[in-house]
């Protein structure tokens, strides 16, 4: 089945509450996810998660929140449909992964002084580590264009190191350089932030009122953008700034010519559009929550992004009482949560899922040598023990005992219990784990 037809398969299957879920991601500290955020997707049917903050604890605790987040994802709430998993990787300042297990990633304008081979191979390696630690989406590369004289001055961009080089060109280049390698690992990867905010002064984040007076809907600054989407990028992040000489009327996010003229006109792009945060942005302030949903999705966008989950009751009922009433609106809904499965069904998610038993049986072992790259015989030999134990960090012994039951309870991020070989505790652990990777 194709992933267009796993999708509508699964949307046909859903209420309408856990259809208009889909089309939000809610934010989440990386150090505990709170209540807030549990609830808007236990009662409110959010399907999609960032997190939040920085943690330099390291990969076992990420493990085993993604691990629980993604129990939230039952039936009553999202249809069983497990959640997106985002985070900001993009590395110098940007990184909200950090400790033993995620290796210290240099800026991005460190990363475009590199050759291409190289940046590849570092690339797939923070990949493989961010992926392995139960996260589906790197809210990365940044695709803007800051000016040399200009970067000092440029408070989202510029002033961090954020771009990969100081023309469209280098930027393109090694921004998808770095986003093939990173997408090699099976993340999703996003291009950001359409059009661009390599021209502005303020943060979107902590200031109102930011415009771009520059850039055009020919600029060669949309280069890069058209380049990521060239090389795969799933996912597109559009900005909150006004660009005055495309539309002087509304911020990007909320604008019909950038998202349905721009990203799916110009640039062709059939993936999912997302917000940059529209939860707690001063840019888009003014607009009460439930307006910065609507406006965005009736725009053409399909994943509002907020940090804040507070706010998510509102958004979600402001999208209902919409979808409830305008067709033209409805139909944009039903487009956009299509869009969102389809990408969760090319990444897999939307296979049949793991059952958590606490039982080591042969489906939980086969899905565990999927995870470890070897033959599935559905039968745990000595093999497959020593394939686990050099994942885990254990002394490759080919005997599963002690000391690689507590390295894997300490690579699940679960309290050492001293249990001499396999419990239903850590089985547990492991199965919650496996469904984050598959």
């Amino acid at each position: 089945m194709s992933p267009a037809s796993q999708a509508l398969a699964v949307y046909d299957s859903m209420t309408t509450a856990q259809r208009i879920g889909q089309l939000f991601m809610v934010g989440g500290s990386v150090t505990g996810l709170g209540s807030a955020t549990t609830s808007a997707i236990s009662s409110y049917h959010v399907g999609n998660l960032i997190l939040t903050g920085r943690t330099t604890a390291g990969a076992p605790p990420v493990r085993y929140l993604t691990g629980r987040a993604d129990t939230l994802a039952t039936t009553a709430a999202t249809a069983a449909v497990p959640l997106l998993i985002s985070s900001d990787q993009e590395g110098g300042y940007v990184q909200v992964l950090q400790g033993p297990g995620f290796s210290r990633m240099p800026t991005a304008l460190t990363q475009g002084e590199w050759s291409d081979t190289t940046l590849t191979a570092y690339a797939r390696g923070w990949g493989t580590q961010v992926m392995r630690a139960g996260v589906d989406v790197d809210l990365a590369p940044v695709m803007d264009t800051v000016a040399k004289s200009f970067a000092a001055l440029n408070q989202p961009i510029g002033y961090f190191q954020r771009e990969y080089g100081y023309t469209p060109a280098v930027v393109a280049d090694k921004g998808t350089t770095f986003l093939r390698g990173m997408q090699a690992s099976g993340l999703a990867m996003t291009a950001k932030h359409f059009p661009g905010l390599g021209r502005v002064t303020g943060n979107t984040d902590t200031t109102a009122g930011v415009t771009d007076r520059v850039t055009t809907r020919t600029s060669a600054d949309i280069g890069p953008f058209r380049a990521a989407v060239a090389a795969g990028a799933h996912i597109l992040m559009v900005s909150s700034a006004y660009y005055s000489r495309i539309d002087a009327s509304h911020p990007a996010v909320f604008s019909p010519t950038v998202i349905r003229g721009m990203i799916r006109g110009d640039l062709g792009f059939t993936g999912v559009i997302v917000s940059d945060d529209i939860g707690n942005a001063k840019q888009v302030a003014a607009w009460s929550p439930g307006a910065r949903a609507v406006d965005f999705l009736d725009a053409g966008g399909d994943l509002v992004l907020t940090v804040n989950p507070t706010v998510i009751p509102a958004m979600v009922r402001a999208v209902t009482a919409r979808a409830a009433t305008d067709s033209t609106f409805r139909s944009r809904v039903r487009a956009s949560v299509l869009r969102l499965l389809t990408v969760k069904a090319q990444y897999g998610l939307l296979a049949p899922r793991l059952a958590v038993t606490g039982q080591l049986g042969t489906r939980t072992i086969s899905t565990l040598q999927r995870w470890l790259g070897i033959t599935q015989t559905g039968v745990f030999d000595t093999g497959t023990i020593r394939a686990l134990q050099a994942r885990i960090g254990a002394p490759v012994a080919g005997v599963w005992g002690p000391r690689s039951t507590a390295a894997l309870q300490t690579y699940l991020g679960l309290y050492l219990d001293g249990a001499p070989t396999w419990n239903s505790r850590t089985v547990a652990g492991l199965q919650r784990y496996l469904v984050t990777q598959m």
